[in-house]
């Protein structure tokens, strides 16, 4: 009997990726067959990056993956993505306890619209217990340092960005 691949979905704006975000998607893959990053379109959101430059971010992060991580952007609940592309788990970060009580509501009202997909929630790594993409692009476009929070390709990214948008 063939087992049936587990599939997992990482959503989020990744706007920019950070080493917290690396540290939860390496975790998953360490429990998944498969994690598919889904990349969310929020029009109430203005980017940074675009989708393309995020994917790379973390493509050129995560080497080696082959087939066992996918990139997908969607608008939508993100339960009936799961659904359509056989996911039975979520993957979520938790930095602290605000980030609790704001992902459990949402894995309550998840469960209630498609009990089949479950949220697993992952506790950053201390490093990184602090750390967010807005957190990062506003100590970067006040000209801090943000290198050992994001990849190196983001804060050469995030230098040239905001060295533009100072011209």
């Amino acid at each position: 009997m063939t087992k049936t691949p587990s599939i997992a979905v990482y959503p989020g704006t990744f706007d920019p990726i950070t080493n917290g975000h690396l540290d939860i998607l390496e975790r998953s893959l360490r429990m998944f067959d498969k994690v598919i990053v889904t990349i969310a379109v929020n029009q109430r959101k203005t980017t940074l990056f675009t989708t393309d430059e995020r994917i790379k971010f973390i493509q050129d992060a995560m080497p080696g993956m082959g087939d066992r991580l996918s990139f997908e952007t969607f608008d939508g609940l993100i339960v009936d993505f799961a659904r359509k592309h056989g996911a039975g788990t979520l993957v979520r970060g938790l930095r602290a306890l605000a980030d609790f009580e704001y992902e459990f509501q949402f894995a309550h009202m998840n469960r209630r619209l498609a009990p089949t997909v479950d949220t697993v929630f992952f506790m950053t790594d201390e490093r990184n217990h602090y750390v967010s993409s807005s957190l990062v692009k506003e100590v970067a476009g006040l000209g801090g340092d943000v290198s050992g929070l994001v990849p190196p390709p983001v804060v050469e990214a995030l230098a040239q960005k905001y060295k533009d948008s100072k011209k």
